[in-house]
């Protein structure tokens, strides 16, 4: 699997919904939407580091690595 994403499940731990995650941190719903569903090939750090402002969190809260 490698890496997985794990927005979604810091995203219901600080209440908010996608649409203000998006708006909030500067990217289109539709490129979050990628993030969330792990279709994304990279992430740029600018675009962590405004998901861990926002959600309050660290790198490791959003990022897991799973042994395929």
């Amino acid at each position: 699997m490698g890496i997985v994403v794990n927005i979604d499940v810091m995203m219901a731990k600080r209440k908010i919904s996608a649409g203000d995650l998006a708006k909030a941190i500067g990217i289109t719903p539709a490129n979050l939407s990628i993030l969330k569903n792990n279709k994304a090939k990279a992430i740029r750090f600018s675009t962590l580091e405004e998901i861990c402002r926002v959600l309050d969190c660290q790198p490791g809260d959003i990022l897991e690595y799973e042994k395929e």
